[in-house]
């Protein structure tokens, strides 16, 4: 059995410690939020946190998160609240949606570390994101916004 901390609650399971992060999810725990993109950690569609950190679930076996805390799109906010969501809501960000939950999840630890990002800032952050759809302009419109609603205006 393998101790988790995932979204705020510790969790026991009985897979192989080999097994990517993102199978886990998925699969044994139906936390289908996180996407699967392209299996080796360029797209960003399988983003999640640990401990705040945006990590490639894709890529991150299990035995490699110890004592670290995943937290998914489906632990961000129980109901949409986060800023980064509402942003997204707002400024109807999702054109086709399957590579936002990576997005999003980037946008967050980028805010959680820089509270009012640059251009520059949010490109760099979230380079290792693709969009087919090209959105990009939504999505920094969108980063911009969660950091003013998270400032208060």
């Amino acid at each position: 059995m393998i101790k988790l901390n995932i979204n705020g609650r510790d969790t026991r399971v009985d897979v192989d410690p080999d097994m990517p992060l993102l199978w886990l999810l998925r699969d044994t725990l139906a936390l289908t939020g996180t996407k699967f993109g392209c299996g080796m950690a360029l797209c960003g569609a399988c983003t999640v946190h640990l401990d705040g950190q945006p990590t490639r679930a894709c890529v991150t076996p299990v035995s490699a998160i110890g004592a670290r805390r995943v937290t998914t799109i489906e632990g961000l906010s129980p109901d949409s609240s986060h800023p980064v969501q509402r942003a997204w809501i707002e400024l109807d960000v999702p054109q086709c949606g399957y590579c936002q939950s990576g997005q999003i999840m980037s946008a967050a630890a980028l805010l959680a570390h820089k509270p009012q990002p640059s251009d520059a800032d949010i490109d760099t952050a979230m380079a290792g994101n693709i969009c087919r759809c090209g959105t990009y302009q939504r999505i920094r419109a969108a980063i911009h916004r969660a950091a003013a609603l998270t400032s208060g205006a």
